[in-house]
């Protein structure tokens, strides 16, 4: 589809609505509130993909790159019978003729935490014809970094909080940290390049990922190279038609079958198709010979209820239950105890919960295990779309606005600060210069030309070029600094 077509139909009329004389318009993108509770800082993340996919090669594929009669003509039909007008489309032609986008993307490097209000890229016209490019581009540019911005900075906290209780309980094993959030998302998006995209920010702080397409995304836009490093990973793992499949008569021989089919590796096996419970008391027990003697590990996956109370056990009247799973296996299978005073469970076994976790029960889950004298690092946390689609682009406030324009050879500051509101949707005024102040990130609008030159903006896309190319491994030392 020719790119332009991605915008809302009122963008249409905005090169006419601006005043005669206009020459420049400057924007940013900014979050400007924080709906989760405890997360002041965005973490930047996407900008890199947008530029690549979008304003390279699908406006070069669907646009620069076709004869000027059929892609404007094409534009032009469905613009004219959405609007019912005759619509001047000499802009159009004139885009086409110059071959490139005249725009100017200055960020923050990818994977920096920015704290609420503070802008993360601006983008101006570089050519005065093409002033009404620069916020045409709003609707396409908002569609998609929104939500790789997002689950960036939601993954970033479930990692702030596994790491804060591994230190507290399993200080030894800080590297498992990247397992132990595991992108269980895809099936639960709203679409494919949703799941890449917010599956991509989930790997920016764990390795584990069930979202496949993110290891060749990250390889296309963000220089990664699988057969060198770890993108991300996974393991051999049941679903719940595998053990129906082998009969509830007979799951402790589907169990068994698995066993004698992966004999090395991590193997996860889904256990509450039916009873967990008797799989946990019951099966386990029968088959601890061959789980001992295995080389590797199999992982107990439960996968309904209450993950807190399944995990770490409960008040319940059955002991079993409240017990809860990491208790039980480590009755049948034992472990160490670390230097910390906490239990590990043996390595030839572990546990995995993968539905409706969110960052509250992940605490909960890790705070009581340790209250249970038990290491938070016994559990893989299966992070799903109940986490990263229940978000919008309100979620942390994300919006482009100008700021700044020229009419007739003069700047203008401009803002926005609607009476009716909060103070949510004031916006800054003027030209913007970011820099270190105490070590956090602050803004300085209203800024002269020569100030907005300096500071922590870097030009990231200039022209139709991408001119600032960075890497995955880059990106996550980054945000795990």
């Amino acid at each position: 589809m020719n790119p332009l077509l991605l915008t809302d139909g009122y963008k249409l009329g905005h090169k006419e609505q601006y005043p005669d004389g206009t020459t420049l318009v400057y924007s940013n993108w900014t979050p400007r509130k924080s709906r989760i509770e405890g997360i002041d800082n965005v973490v930047f993340f996407g900008l890199q993909y947008f530029v690549k996919e979008y304003l390279i090669k699908r406006f070069n594929e669907s646009f620069f790159d076709l004869p000027k009669e059929e892609v404007v003509s094409e534009y032009k039909k469905y613009v004219d019978h959405y609007l019912g007008v005759d619509y001047d489309i000499q802009h159009i032609l004139e885009l086409h003729d110059l071959g490139f986008l005249p725009i100017e993307i200055k960020a923050l490097p990818e994977g920096t935490e920015v704290p609420i209000r503070v802008p993360m890229f601006t983008l101006v016209n570089t050519k005065s014809e093409f002033f009404w490019l620069t916020n045409y581009l709003e609707t396409l540019l908002s569609s998609i970094i929104w939500q790789p911005c997002t689950s960036a900075t939601i993954a970033k906290q479930y990692q702030k909080i596994l790491s804060k209780y591994a230190l507290e309980t399993d200080k030894e094993n800080l590297e498992f940290i990247t397992w132990q959030g595991h992108d269980f998302s895809m099936r639960g998006m709203s679409g494919t390049e949703s799941a890449i995209l917010s599956g991509m920010g989930h790997a920016l702080s764990f390795s584990g990922s069930d979202t496949l397409p993110v290891a060749k995304a990250y390889e296309m836009y963000y220089n990664a190279d699988v057969t060198k490093e770890l993108v991300i990973g996974s393991v051999n793992a049941t679903e719940h038609s595998v053990m129906c499949a082998g009969s509830k008569d007979d799951e402790i021989g589907t169990f068994r079958r698995l066993l004698e089919t992966y004999p090395t590796g991590i193997l996860s096996v889904v256990s509450d198709t039916w009873d967990l419970w008797k799989v946990l008391t019951e099966y386990l027990p029968k088959l601890k010979n061959e789980i001992m003697q295995r080389e590797g590990k199999l992982v107990i996956r439960p996968d309904s209820g209450d993950p807190v109370d399944i995990i770490c056990g409960c008040d319940h009247k059955d002991p079993v239950i409240a017990k809860g799973v990491i208790e039980l296996l480590w009755d049948e299978f034992g472990g160490t105890i670390n230097e910390q005073g906490y239990k590990v469970l043996n390595p030839k076994i572990g546990a995995i919960y993968g539905d409706s976790i969110t960052m509250d029960r992940a605490t909960q889950i890790c705070e009581r295990l340790k209250q249970k004298g038990f290491a938070s690092t016994n559990v893989v946390l299966g992070i799903g779309s109940f986490t990263y689609q229940y978000n919008t682009r309100d979620t942390f406030g994300f919006a482009m606005k100008a700021t700044y324009v020229e009419v007739n050879g003069e700047g203008r500051e401009i803002f926005k600060d609607p009476i009716t509101d909060d103070g949510t949707k004031k916006s800054a005024k003027g030209l913007m210069q970011l820099y270190e102040s105490n070590g956090e990130i602050t803004l300085k609008d209203q800024c002269t030309l020569e100030e907005e030159k300096q500071g922590l903006f870097r030009t990231v896309f200039k022209d139709g070029k991408l001119v600032n190319d960075e890497s995955l491994s880059v990106i996550r030392k980054r945000i795990l600094a």
